[in-house]
């Protein structure tokens, strides 16, 4: 009996077929993917409160000369000042981006996939926040912009981290690593048959 439970036992551990335990692992991703978000977030709102304190009333801080300045604005539309006519409608949708990524969290099986989705999270989040409680109102926010580049749209911290998650997250797609961290097989190249 014991040599066969033995053998049960080393079986299990040895068995390429039977799955591997992945809570632990599961849950480190997690815990990265919370440790991105929370301090991007952190960074982004923190960076806001900032601008809106030393450049308010103020001319433009001038970092690298006129090619890079600090510059607020106050943008009620998306990204390139789209769309200012539709605040609450991109509030709203940025809502349900924020609820549809932190369902997809419980999916994530890589470190990449942890970091690119955890800087989207906070990007979303960021500008999010100012729509829900800036001025002029809730869902009708501004959002706080003040990097200035030449020929550039004013932007902020949140919109680097959504740029970001964007390039990881076409890293991912193109090595053909998928959310739950499988690989999307490859397609063998077809072998010629002699004649």
């Amino acid at each position: 009996m014991q040599a066969a439970r033995g053998t049960s036992l080393t079986g299990d551990q040895s068995d390429p077929a039977q799955p591997r335990p992945t809570r632990p692992r599961r849950h480190h991703l997690l815990a990265v993917h919370a440790a991105v978000a929370l301090t991007a977030y952190a960074v982004d709102v923190g960076s806001k409160v900032l601008a809106v304190d030393r450049l308010s009333g103020r001319p433009d801080v001038q970092l690298v000369g006129d090619l890079f300045q600090l510059h607020l604005v106050r943008n009620p539309g998306a990204a390139f000042s789209t769309g200012t006519a539709y605040t609450e409608v991109l509030s709203i949708v940025a809502i349900l981006a924020v609820l549809v990524l932190l369902y997809l969290a419980r999916r994530i099986g890589t470190v990449g996939w942890a970091v690119s989705l955890g800087l989207l999270l906070a990007g979303v989040s960021g500008n999010l926040t100012d729509r829900l409680v800036r001025s002029p109102g809730p869902l009708r926010g501004h959002v706080i912009d003040f990097f200035m580049l030449p020929h550039w749209p004013v932007f902020n911290v949140a919109d680097i981290c959504i740029d970001v998650a964007a390039v990881l997250i076409l890293v991912q797609v193109y090595r053909g690593v998928r959310l739950d961290g499988t690989r999307t097989p490859r397609d063998a190249a077809p072998q010629e048959t002699p004649e």
